[in-house]
């Protein structure tokens, strides 16, 4: 396998609406798009909204109740003033604020917000993660093989 995430769904309930809250906060929808799925460029990786029941059945899963799955989604930005500001705009746009922006214990600041379908976003400032200027954080090289001696 590759080592790569190519595309990331979201099981929403209504894909009209939350295609209204993503394109609020600026993702542009893809003209591959259709009433039943909506694709977006999400920078390097596709995000795409379907229909939570459908994508259940897709891959042969119960549809279980909402609630915290296990994953959070990330949107880096290159300040703190930039957290609170997107939070705000996630607001606006319709989200639940579920943590504002902070100081966190790993060095950073960072928040909290939750689609209207109940996905999980961290807003966060990362002093130690810069951005390209396309806003892709930038990793430290992996680190070199240990040899057993």
């Amino acid at each position: 396998m590759e080592p790569r995430v190519s595309l990331i769904t979201l099981g929403v309930d209504d894909v009209a609406r939350s295609r209204r809250f993503y394109e609020a906060l600026g993702f542009r929808a893809s003209s591959a798009s259709q009433d039943r799925i909506a694709f977006f460029d999400a920078g390097g990786v596709v995000l795409a909204l379907f229909g939570r029941d459908e994508l259940a059945k897709d891959a042969c899963v119960p549809n279980g109740a909402a609630g915290f799955s296990g994953i959070t989604l990330a949107h880096n930005v290159r300040s703190e003033e930039d957290v609170d500001r997107v939070l705000r705009e996630a607001v606006a746009a319709g989200a639940k604020l579920l943590k504002p922006g902070q100081k966190v214990f790993w060095g950073g600041y960072s928040g909290y917000f939750s689609d209207p379908d109940g996905h999980i976003w961290e807003t966060a400032y990362n002093p130690f993660l810069p951005l390209a200027d396309d806003g892709q954080p930038m990793l430290p090289a992996p680190a070199a093989p240990e040899t057993g001696a």
